[in-house]
């Protein structure tokens, strides 16, 4: 039983040290305007796929309340522009949305004809890990790309700290 109890001190301190670095991203980048593109040069989606998003992240839309809306959506509904049965729907203008389960998700405009203007969104959520733990990536991975905050060597440090935590709570 007490190693029963040891587990789960391990697993809730590893997860919350690994969530101890969530960064909050504004969708699109700097401008951080949800709005339909200005231009067939920007896509929502090309923004997403040069960036990294980690379980525990904060995504931040910035928009007109009242004029537009940010529909969290299946993939179906999302490949249609479909608005009628969205996951989950905001409408405050500032809205902050918490990733927290990894793989894909998907958002469009709530206000009609937007998203199929473009505005729509669909991005991949990582697990964090350590580095101190794991093997460097092979060249087909391609190429690195660099962490925008100091958010990575906290992740490998806490990481580190809680795995010993939890080791030194199992023994």
């Amino acid at each position: 039983m007490a190693s029963y109890s040891s587990l789960q001190v391990t697993i809730l301190l590893s997860i919350f040290f690994l969530s101890v670095n969530a960064n909050e991203v504004t969708v699109g980048g700097k401008t951080g305007d949800w709005k339909i593109p200005s231009s067939s040069s920007f896509s929502f989606n090309e923004w997403a796929d040069k960036s990294r998003f980690l379980l525990g992240d904060y995504l931040v839309f910035s928009y007109e309340p009242g004029k537009d809306s940010v529909l969290q959506v299946t993939r179906v509904a999302y490949e249609k522009c479909n608005t009628t049965s969205p996951k989950a729907s905001y409408t405050d203008g500032n809205t902050k949305v918490k990733l927290d389960q990894p793989g894909p998700v998907y958002f469009i405009s709530g206000t009609e004809g937007h998203c199929k203007k473009g505005q729509k969104l669909r991005l991949v959520v990582f697990i964090p890990h350590s580095s101190a733990f794991s093997p460097a990536p092979s060249p087909s991975d391609g190429p690195a790309v660099a962490p925008t905050s100091g958010a990575a060597k906290l992740t490998s440090f806490f990481g580190v700290v809680g795995l010993f935590l939890g080791f030194w709570a199992f023994f």
